[in-house]
């Protein structure tokens, strides 16, 4: 890549947060890993119970069928399962305790380590591989969801004094998750192309840290349909920040939960490489990426698998950590994984296609949407909304300057400065949704908080709290509901707008 050199083994140990520097490991998990040492090992050493003890003896999972003469599975799983005279085309696989299979029960449901079990390892470490081809040593680790491995990396990473680098608006229980180890925000503004490369390089340039305290060594993004905004970083604009980090020594926190989730016209080829932005992973030459994955958005939310792929530095402080905290992911979604993958699942081509039908159910809903939307909504003038690239979400902007009640010369007392009355009129309209029996999530919420001493830094402008007039809506639930879920909207925004 122009401007960027490979560098070998690049220590990037000075990014480790004081709580992972000072954790110690786990010495009964560093014991356990030596019992893998050679084959039929008698252990008196460990606390699991005898697999004869587990009250299960088998687990089957039937599934969706991805077969060769299965042109469009999601549409055959969705049309047949809600058809009582048909069945959908399925495939079975299993894990059993004392069958050979691609993971035995028996070792499953044992205590394992940290960075989970090695065939379910493997499972993800082939996706990875497939989607993304990483340069260097990535491993794989894996987590319970996209929540909790980003949480880790925080922990791995922040320190407090710290300040981690972030898309202005961002999923609110994630920017929450650190304020508590005394790491701050540093919003870097968006557009509807995502994270502006100019202003993350603008902060970085001009930061002094007698002014703003510790320089940020963290960015924290969503590149793909970003939640909430639905937004994408091209090709070039991905190129251009990995550089900037780069240069100025950042690690990126890549949450790509919607990664499989990317729309186009027409999908020109069988393989979902070719349609697929390359990620900020498949660009890491010196390890400085911590790509996050789930299988909550592909496959089911409850599920709670992910995994993160990091050098493997960082993949060995992350097994620390887990060994300490919550420990190796529950097993059924590991054997689930696993199984899926094999030879007697989907395998690799099975897991791609299922992916695509998946991707077309979602923009056929996406286009749906935006169909009732500028019928419903866009038509009355009072909002508009870009078409959303990737994801699950449309991001709704209120025309709030229009309303009557506008005003742009509040002041909070005499001595502030003045703002504008956005944040309270978006509150009305948000009560008047609820009112006329309509959820929608309102764009204050996923405000990315910036400490009092890089306001000044970071807003340069109009200030975020002036630009809160946006509402997240969704394509991924109930698809009857969306036409009257929009009338209503409609209505209320031309009831607002008249107030």
């Amino acid at each position: 890549m122009p401007g960027v050199t490979a560098i070998p083994a690049l220590d990037l140990s000075h990014h480790l947060s004081l709580e992972a520097r000072q954790r110690r490991p786990n010495a009964m998990k560093m014991l356990w890993r030596l019992t893998k040492r050679k084959p039929n090992m008698i252990s008196l050493g460990t606390g699991d119970p005898h697999y004869s003890l587990y009250p299960i003896k088998a687990v089957h999972y039937e599934v969706a069928s991805t077969a060769e003469d299965v042109e469009d599975p999601v549409s055959a799983w969705r049309e047949a399962s809600s058809s009582s005279s048909s069945s959908a085309p399925t495939q079975w696989f299993s894990s059993s305790r004392d069958e050979p299979t691609s993971i035995p029960l028996k070792t499953a449901m044992a205590y394992s380590a940290g960075a989970g079990l090695p065939e379910a390892q493997r499972a993800v470490t082939s996706l990875t591989q497939h989607y993304h081809s990483p340069p260097g040593d990535h491993v794989c680790t894996l987590t319970l969801g996209n929540m909790d491995g980003v949480t880790k990396l925080f922990r791995l990473l922040g320190s407090p004094g710290d300040h981690f680098l972030a898309d202005e608006f961002s999923f609110n229980a994630l920017t929450n998750a650190p304020l508590s180890h005394g790491i701050s925000w540093v919003p870097v503004k968006i557009d509807k192309g995502g994270l502006v490369p100019e202003e993350l390089e603008r902060i970085m340039e001009e930061w002094e840290e007698s002014v703003h305290g510790k320089r940020p060594h963290v960015l924290y993004t969503v590149p793909s349909g970003q939640n909430p905004t639905g937004c994408t970083l091209s090709v070039e604009r991905r190129k251009r920040i990995y550089e900037l980090c780069h240069r100025y020594d950042i690690m990126i926190i890549e949450d790509d939960p919607y990664y499989s989730l990317q729309y186009a016209d027409e999908e020109l080829s069988e393989d979902s490489r070719h349609l697929l932005m390359p990620s900020f992973l498949s660009m890491d030459v010196d390890g400085r990426v911590l790509r996050v994955d789930s299988f909550s958005k592909i496959m089911m939310p409850g599920m709670r698998l992910g995994w993160i792929t990091s050098s493997q530095f960082f993949h060995e402080h992350l097994v620390t950590l887990n060994d300490s905290s919550t420990q190796h992911p529950h097993a059924f979604g590991q054997i689930f994984v696993t199984e899926m993958l094999s030879s007697s699942g989907w395998q690799l081509e099975g897991f791609d296609k299922w992916t695509r039908s998946l991707r077309r159910e979602y923009q056929r809903r996406r286009d749906i949407f935006l169909e009732h939307f500028e019928k419903e909504v866009a038509s009355t003038g009072y909002a508009s909304a870009e078409r959303p690239q990737a994801g699950m979400f449309v991001w709704i902007k209120v025309h709030i300057r229009q309303h009557p009640r506008y005003r742009c010369d509040v002041r909070d007392t005499l001595k502030s400065p003045m703002r504008s009355n956005v944040p309270e009129l978006m509150d009305e309209l948000f009560e008047q949704c609820l009112d006329a029996g309509l959820v929608v999530m309102p764009g204050s919420i996923f405000v990315a908080p910036a400490s009092e001493s890089t306001l000044k830094l970071v807003e340069r402008g109009v200030p975020i709290q002036d630009r809160v007039n946006f509402l997240r809506t969704t394509f991924a639930g109930e698809e009857a509901l969306m036409q009257p879920a929009l009338v209503i909207l409609g209505q209320v925004l031309k009831e607002f707008f008249q107030k």
